[in-house]
């Protein structure tokens, strides 16, 4: 049998009582219940912030399944007085944690007096009052304004984002980058070897041909050198054309003869591998 199909008993004595069995392997550990307002561990459970109808729990056992452990608290809670809801995740901000939700703040205030430090599945549960209420109980004690709560509540979420002292310094940062003219770098940035400096290819590469560059002319002008296999030109772009070889050996030759050569008088004609 497992806990979801147990109610829990409220902590109104000391005992000694064993956690069931898990679906997913988690072993039956002993769990002590603390007395009503008992210092457990130099700690006193009493609550100290103002009473809310949403508690907020802590150091949660994260091996149990999200279901199981929902139905756990809820199971738990209700013996307190009536839960509206409880919200818990697994994503990395919420693990560990959930909200219980109860339809009046006298509930909550008894459950976080008497099961402050309760051990469930093995570890002792820190309760406190939520800063806010939850969507639950505003839509139980005023569901005619809950798109305004929800709207205010997103505003304060951003209103805290900004004031994140992580974030503050991270925007310091960029603004101190952009003061000395360097631009923050996303990512690492990829460097690309200059043509000049690519290994040896039996096609090469001319950049900065005059529009008026045909396929006979670079024909006429690289056959001087033996070897010359092909010739092409790229229709969209005037001023490139590759010319291939029959070997490295030949295209180095013509390269180093032909480079900064000016087909029109003017203009020097770069001549350089092709990117293999």
């Amino acid at each position: 049998m497992s806990m979801m199909d147990v109610d829990v008993q409220p902590p109104t004595q000391l005992t000694a009582i064993a956690s069931p069995q898990l679906a997913d392997g988690l072993a039956t550990l002993p769990m002590l219940i603390p007395l009503n307002g008992a210092v457990v561990n130099g700690n006193s459970t009493l609550p100290t912030e103002p009473p809310c109808e949403t508690v907020y729990v802590q150091n949660l056992n994260e091996s149990v399944t999200m279901n199981t452990l929902k139905q756990t608290l809820t199971n738990l809670f209700k013996n307190y007085g009536e839960v509206l809801d409880v919200v818990a995740h697994h994503n990395l901000r919420m693990r560990g944690q959930a909200f219980v939700s109860f339809a009046d703040p006298e509930a909550a205030a008894k459950a976080v007096k008497e099961v402050d430090r309760f051990p469930l599945y093995g570890k002792p549960m820190k309760l406190s009052f939520a800063k806010t209420r939850s969507d639950a109980v505003v839509q139980k004690l005023d569901g005619t304004h809950m798109e305004e709560y929800k709207a205010e509540r997103m505003e304060r979420k951003k209103r805290a984002r900004a004031d994140n002292p992580l974030r503050r310094k991270a925007q310091a940062r960029l603004k101190a980058s952009a003061g000395d003219g360097t631009a923050p770098q996303a990512g690492r940035r990829i460097v690309q070897m200059p043509d000049e400096y690519l290994p040896p290819n039996k096609i090469l590469f001319l950049q900065n041909l005059p529009d008026s560059t045909t396929l006979d002319q670079l024909q006429m002008l690289f056959s001087q050198y033996p070897g010359l296999h092909e010739v092409r030109l790229v229709p969209t772009k005037k001023d490139i054309a590759f010319v291939e070889y029959v070997d490295e050996n030949a295209a180095s030759t013509a390269k180093d003869a032909l480079h900064n050569y000016r087909l029109d008088g003017e203009a020097k004609m770069k001549v350089t591998f092709a990117r293999k």
